[in-house]
C-alpha cells in the first residue's frame, strides 16, 4: 500500500485555499451547501459503520457550517429573517441528529440543505443571467 503523499496533500490544500479565497459569494455560498451535505453523507456512512465518534465529529463539522450561513446573512432585510429561522431549524435537527445518532434526521437534513442548495444555485443563475442581460442592454423577456 502506498504512503500518501504530504507534498501532494499541501498542494491540495492550497489549491483548496485558493478557489475559497478567490470564489464569488454565490460560489462559496455553494461550496459551503456542498460541504455540510458532504459532512452529512459522512456522518451516515460512519453511523452506518457504528464509528459513532466519526459521526459525532462530521455533524459537528455541518453544524459549523450551518451555523457560518446563519452569521453571514444581514439582518436588514425580511429574507434574512426568514432565512435565519430555516438555518436555526436545520442547525437543532443536526443537533438532535447527533444526539440520538438517527439515519432519519441525518437524511432529513441532508434533503434540507440539497434543496436550499438548488434554490440557492438557481437564483445565482438568475441573478448572473440578469446582470448580463443589462450590461448588454438587452432585456429579460423571451
Amino acid at each position: 500500500m502506498a504512503m500518501p503523499n504530504p507534498y501532494q496533500n499541501q498542494h491540495y490544500q492550497q489549491y483548496q485555499q485558493q478557489q475559497v479565497m478567490t470564489a464569488p459569494p454565490d460560489k462559496l455560498l455553494l461550496m459551503l451547501f456542498d460541504g455540510a451535505v458532504r459532512f452529512c453523507n459522512q456522518a451516515q456512512k460512519a453511523l452506518e459503520d457504528a464509528c459513532l465518534e466519526e459521526c459525532h465529529n462530521y455533524i459537528v463539522k455541518a453544524q459549523d457550517i450551518v451555523l457560518e450561513l446563519e452569521n453571514s446573512l444581514n439582518m436588514d432585510y425580511e429574507l434574512s429573517h426568514h432565512l435565519f429561522s430555516l438555518y436555526d431549524y436545520l442547525y437543532r435537527r443536526l443537533v438532535e441528529a447527533n444526539i440520538k445518532k438517527e439515519t432519519v434526521l441525518i437524511e432529513e437534513a441532508i434533503a434540507f440543505l440539497t434543496e436550499l442548495r438548488q434554490t440557492w444555485a438557481e437564483a445565482s443563475v438568475q441573478v448572473r443571467r440578469a446582470k448580463k442581460l443589462a450590461a448588454g442592454g438587452g432585456s429579460l423577456e423571451g
